[in-house]
């Protein structure tokens, strides 16, 4: 179309101010200009702009109302000039509107239509990111964590409700915003007990990853508050996801939610009560790849930080070996974070037989490699204040040929 614009003249207003091609599905902003839809589409929803992109107003009806008129008048142009090779442009299937959502979120209430609606409504959550914010707009994570709670909390078996589930994965899919995220904390009951009570579910695979998917995202925005009092049930649910290896995501999801709340309150006690020292190792020792290497790291790094985390690492046969076999294999940072591991072992909890196990296990050899190689400072001063530490035990070693002090 943009050779044939030079041959015919068409008329300015036909062209879309971002695009500057003819618009096929003219449609108006809240500000009162008119674009083609798939250009302010783009611009509002994958951009994340949220300004007019004309009058620089700031958007707050998302809704976009077709311009019939304008449409009908260059089909009718199109038309005219066929003979000069201009095609003309179908008629747009008309999108969702806020209306339709909202009954649909009203019918997902009612047990006769639940099903039905909601298979419909992540149908168009799944379409475009321009139908999320929309839904998200007209209350949507409101309805779907009511039928969350509702569903669950009636249910007495092990699996959750069918429309517990696909309202949980249309949640997901919202991909709500960090004002929506936040607005969950808030909601009748507590929404995080919900979600708890869906992973332990231990036939939903799905929906477990989903809900620990979604508590990923909200604890990202969370409040202190919100952080300091989580049940230790929560952190349980958290470990046996882990156990389980339901997916690579919901993992990640677990492991990136656990660095998120570790370092608050009680949380590394909470997490090491849990259980989750021995699952993390098992993990590290069976794990090929480097980012959930790192995470998993992360982790041990927070919890070690406690005395009761150190001795739980300690308890485990793999545990110090395992840290220091990663020092190298992974990012820098995470390199750092394993030294950082061993310092806290080192310096709190290095008894004589913690001492001789360092010697035996390699790590003493792990923590000269670091002061030799080229690597962070931070992390070479760290690897020497540990060698200093206990030089008088590990320099009598026939292991040890470099100087200690």
């Amino acid at each position: 179309m943009g050779d044939l614009q030079n041959e015919v003249e068409v008329p300015l207003y036909f062209l879309c101010p971002i695009s500057l091609e003819i618009m096929k599905d003219p449609v108006t902003l809240s500000t009162g200009i008119t674009y083609d839809r798939d250009s302010i589409e783009n611009w509002l929803f994958s951009q994340k702009n949220d300004v007019c992109p004309i009058t620089k107003q700031v958007v707050v009806d998302i809704e976009l109302t077709p311009n019939h008129t304008l449409r009908r008048l260059i089909q009718s142009w199109c038309t005219l000039n066929a003979s000069s090779g201009v095609e003309r442009f179908p008629t747009p299937r008309l999108p969702i509107s806020k209306t339709e959502i909202t009954k649909l979120l009203k019918d997902s209430k009612s047990p006769q239509h639940q099903m039905k609606s909601l298979k419909r409504l992540k149908s168009i959550v799944l379409e475009n990111e321009k139908n999320k914010r929309l839904m998200e707009s007209v209350g949507a994570a409101d309805y779907l964590s009511s039928i969350i709670n509702n569903g669950i909390s009636t249910s007495m078996t092990s699996s959750s409700p069918a429309g517990a589930n696909e309202a949980l994965n249309i949640l997901y899919h919202l991909k709500l915003s960090p004002t929506g995220l936040k607005s969950l904390f808030g909601k009748t009951g507590d929404f995080v007990e919900t979600l708890t009570r869906v992973m332990q579910r231990a036939g939903d695979y799905e929906s477990r990853a989903y809900a620990v998917m979604l508590l990923k995202s909200m604890f990202e925005v969370a409040e202190p508050m919100h952080v300091t009092s989580l049940n230790p049930k929560f952190f349980t649910e958290l470990v046996q996801i882990l156990t389980d290896q339901i997916s690579q995501k919901a993992t990640k999801a677990t492991l990136k939610l656990l660095i998120s709340v570790c370092p608050w309150g009680r949380n590394r006690i909470k997490v090491t009560e849990a259980g989750a020292v021995a699952v993390l190792i098992d993990a590290l020792l069976d794990c090929t790849e480097k980012r959930t290497s790192e995470m998993i790291i992360t982790v041990l790094e927070q919890v070690c930080q406690s005395a009761e985390g150190r001795a739980e690492l300690l308890k485990h046969g793999g545990g110090l070996a395992v840290v220091s076999k990663k020092i190298f294999r992974v990012l820098s940072v995470a390199s750092e974070k394993a030294v950082r591991i061993l310092y806290s072992v080192a310096m709190f909890s290095g008894n004589t037989r913690v001492v001789q196990e360092m010697l035996e296990l390699g790590v003493v050899e792990k923590l000269l490699l670091v002061l030799q190689v080229d690597c962070g400072s931070k992390m070479k001063e760290k690897a020497r204040e540990i060698l200093k530490m206990h030089a008088r035990v590990w320099k009598k070693s026939s292991c040890v040929t470099y100087n200690l002090i």
